[in-house]
């Protein structure tokens, strides 16, 4: 009996599991919030997986190239996130607006908004590209990279930072798409960029057949083109006319009006993040005074934190999603309860990972590369950042549930308090002035996420965010 109650228990989570990957359901405003939870995170969290996946074989063929070649690649990462942020804080409006404006059941308007969002990217991409190609070479110095750094390097960082509209856009269309209730197109367009980025990756850095081996710049080229062509899958469906999603003519027209409301959003999203990557970069610039070995072992071991990281951030996501639309639909209640189950189900997720790298952190090190000290620093890295995993679980999914609301303000406010006020004067303190070198470094990043955390929880349940207008 319990056998036959088992098997028709794990029936029905297959095909819920389709049903989520099919995108055949869309609404999310009524019924079971498990389910919505389910149907939501599940192509989101598939859609980090890849995205993660993608990180890790990045730095896993970069890796065979040399010490050189991971600094370049964790400098210009650092520099990267500076675009990772402008995609991140327009696909947060996008998020917020557009679900807000499913939830009143309004699609045009939800149509309308998408496109604005777009003239917003082309215009920021536009000029965060030319600044990156004819700089790249005085941004790797101006990183602390060494002459052999720079002159290996350098074409890497300029395609990376040049090729920055198709970053943006990846990030930005699936921020509408994921508004919308549409997730799985998300997801798809995702896996598409990161497979053929994890083909490409080895071919172009190795050479294969009649194709020659670029090295380092080899992997620049893989993921432009990979995303690149991801981009062009998003776009089919967002001018397609067959999804959730209708663009038509009569929503091209730029809006003054809702860009500078989509901006106004963007703005408090970007900010935040902003003071996430600022704090990043003095970081890996404080860290790089211990040397290459210690930016390389940061660097690995970063990969492998977002790994784990970027899939809770789908659920994430989902709980933005929910938050919008059933604000929208006038059910603020519900949209509370959505954010605690998504981050309790968050909780557990990294608090299993989190053991995992307590107990195994320099074995999984190894996997990409021998080099004693650069093992011996990621595994630390690895070790040490993971302690404060379970407060992240809360931080990010209740931070992303703020956004959804439309409530920028609030977690930039938080963020500046644990970064600024509270990661770089510590991390400085601990790793320069007690000498605790790159573990200070750690330490430090553990501390504050983990403090952003309670912060997080301690207003959230205040519910401001519940009278915001979008």
């Amino acid at each position: 009996m319990r056998n036959t109650q088992a098997t028709s228990g794990l029936g029905r989570v297959f095909r819920l599991f389709i049903t989520a990957i099919s995108g055949k359901e869309k609404e999310f405003t009524s019924g079971s919030i498990n389910r919505a939870i389910f149907l939501l995170s599940v192509p989101m969290i598939l859609e980090m997986v890849m995205e993660s996946l993608f990180a890790v074989v990045d730095i896993f063929f970069v890796s065979k190239l040399g010490k050189h070649a991971i600094t370049t690649v964790g400098l210009t990462e650092s520099m990267m996130t500076l675009v990772y942020t402008a995609a991140f804080g327009l696909s947060m409006a996008a998020t917020a607006v557009v679900a807000r404006r499913t939830g009143e059941k309004d699609a045009d308007a939800a149509a309308h908004s998408a496109v604005q969002t777009l003239y917003i990217a082309l215009a920021l991409a536009t000029v965060i590209g030319i600044t990156g190609v004819i700089f790249a070479p005085d941004i790797l110095t101006l990183m602390g990279a060494s002459a052999e750094v720079r002159e290996s390097g350098h074409i890497y960082t300029r395609i990376m930072l040049g090729g920055n509209l198709i970053v943006v856009l990846l990030f930005l269309i699936n921020g509408i798409f994921r508004g919308v209730g549409d997730a799985a197109i998300a997801m798809r367009s995702l896996w598409i960029a990161n497979i053929l980025n994890i083909i490409l990756c080895p071919i172009m850095i190795n050479g294969w057949g009649p194709v020659p081996a670029f090295g380092l710049t080899g992997a620049a080229l893989a993921t432009t083109i990979g995303r690149g062509l991801g981009v062009c899958y998003q776009l089919y469906h967002l001018f397609g006319g067959k999804g959730l999603i209708m663009i038509k003519r009569s929503h091209l027209w730029p809006d003054g009006e809702v860009i500078w409301r989509l901006m106004k959003i963007a703005g408090g999203g970007t900010a935040q993040l902003l003071i996430n990557t600022a704090s990043w970069i003095f970081l890996v610039r404080l860290i790089a005074r211990f040397g290459e070995d210690a930016v390389a072992g940061y660097t690995v071991a970063i990969r492998v934190v977002i790994f784990t990281l970027l899939p809770a951030s789908g659920m994430a996501n989902a709980a933005a999603a929910l938050v919008g639309q059933n604000l929208g639909a006038g059910q603020p209640d519900r949209a509370e309860r959505s954010a605690w189950r998504a981050a309790f189900f968050n909780m557990v997720f990294l608090g299993m990972v989190s053991l995992m790298f307590l107990f195994s952190a320099r074995s999984i090190i190894i996997l990409f590369t021998q080099d004693p000290l650069v093992v011996t620093y990621g595994a630390q890295c690895l070790q040490l950042v993971s302690v404060g995993y379970i407060f992240y679980a809360f931080g990010m999914v209740l931070s992303q549930s703020f956004n959804g609301a439309g409530d920028t303000r609030t977690p930039t406010i938080i963020n500046l308090f644990a970064f600024w006020m509270l990661q770089m004067p510590l991390a400085w303190i601990l790793a320069v002035m007690y000498n605790w070198g790159p573990a200070g470094v750690f330490w430090a990043i553990s501390i504050s996420e983990s403090c952003l955390a309670i912060a997080a929880i301690f207003i959230f349940r205040k519910g401001w965010w519940k009278q915001v207008k979008v």
